[in-house]
C-alpha cells in the first residue's frame, strides 16, 4: 500500500522518473524542476499512475514559479489528488486571474465550501495536503518546514475507500494569452542538492594534476616491515683461578703455657713431665 508520504522527488536529474508516468501535455523536467507549459485552451500536467493513497498520509510540494494572467479569464495551477470518480478530488488552486488560493474538495468538479485566501507568493509558497484518520487538512509554508492551517474536513469517505487507487495531478490550464509555464519542486523532501550531467573527451595525453596537501597525523601503526633499533650493551664474562697460602696456628684454650719449656731433641732419663702434659 504506497503512502502518498512515500512519493519523494526534487526533480534534479532532468528526467521525468517513472512515479509520474501518466503525465500529459509536452511536461518536462527542467533546471531541477517539474515545468508544466500552459498554451491557451489545452491542458497539461504532471501525473503519477492511480496506485497511491492518501489515508493515513500527507504530501507538500513547492510552486516556485507562476503563469502570468495575461489576457486570460482563467489561468490556474493545481495541487490536486484525485480519486477513481472522475470530477472527485480534493487539493489546491491558484488562481492567477484572481490573485486567491482555493482550498477545495470537489465533486463533480465543484466544492460550494471551499476557502478562498488571497495569494501571498513568500507564505503560500510551500502547500500540504495531510489524512490522520480522521479530517484532511490544507496547510501551507513559507519554507517547507513551519506550516500553517489554512482548512480542515472531516475526511471524505472516498479517501479511506480508494486504498492504492488515488493519483497525484500537478496540472495548469490558461484559456487565453500568451504561452508560459508553471514551475513544481520538492515533492516531500527539502533536499535540492544539485544534479550535473556533463560529457567529456579526454586524450591520450590527459594528465591529472593534484595539489599536495599537508596532513598532520597524531597517531601511526606500525607496517609488518617495521623495523626496531636498540642500543647494543657490552656484557663481559671474565674466569678466574684463586690461589692461597694460609697459615693456621692453634693454641690451646683455657690453659696456661707461661711454664712450659721445651727442649729438643730425644728425650733422655731424667725428663720430667709437669702437669698438665701427664
Amino acid at each position: 500500500m504506497p503512502l502518498l508520504t512515500t512519493l519523494v522527488d526534487n526533480f534534479n536529474d532532468n528526467v521525468i522518473g517513472p512515479n509520474w508516468g501518466d503525465s500529459y501535455g509536452g511536461v518536462s523536467e527542467t533546471g531541477g524542476r517539474a515545468r508544466v507549459p500552459l498554451v491557451a485552451g489545452a491542458y497539461a500536467g504532471y501525473q503519477t499512475g492511480r496506485a497511491w493513497t492518501l489515508a493515513g498520509a500527507s504530501i507538500y510540494l513547492k510552486t516556485p514559479t507562476l503563469p502570468a494572467a495575461s489576457t486570460g479569464t482563467d489561468v490556474g495551477v493545481h495541487f490536486m489528488i484525485t480519486s477513481p470518480v472522475a470530477g472527485t478530488g480534493l487539493g489546491f488552486k491558484i488562481n492567477r486571474v484572481t490573485n486567491k488560493l482555493r482550498m477545495q474538495s470537489n465533486v463533480d468538479y465543484f466544492d460550494a465550501g471551499a476557502v478562498e485566501l488571497t495569494y501571498d507568493a513568500v507564505n503560500h509558497l510551500w502547500l500540504r495536503l495531510r489524512e490522520d484518520g480522521t479530517n484532511v487538512s490544507w496547510d501551507t509554508s513559507p519554507n517547507g518546514s513551519t506550516w500553517t492551517n489554512r482548512r480542515t474536513l472531516a475526511t471524505p469517505a472516498w479517501v479511506t475507500a480508494a486504498v492504492d487507487q488515488c493519483a497525484v495531478d500537478l496540472f495548469c490550464y490558461r484559456d487565453a494569452g500568451v504561452t508560459d509555464y508553471a514551475e513544481y519542486d520538492n515533492v516531500n523532501t527539502l533536499a535540492d542538492g544539485a544534479v550535473h550531467t556533463a560529457a567529456v573527451a579526454l586524450s591520450a595525453d590527459s594528465s591529472l594534476t593534484a595539489t599536495g596537501a599537508v596532513a598532520v597525523i597524531s597517531s601511526v601503526g606500525l607496517s609488518a616491515d617495521s623495523a626496531l633499533e636498540a642500543t647494543p650493551r657490552l656484557v663481559a664474562n671474565a674466569s678466574a683461578n684463586l690461589s692461597a697460602e694460609a697459615s693456621l696456628i692453634a693454641e690451646p684454650v683455657g690453659s696456661d703455657t707461661g711454664d712450659v719449656d721445651f727442649a729438643v731433641g730425644r728425650p733422655t732419663t731424667g725428663w720430667v713431665v709437669s702437669a698438665p702434659w701427664r
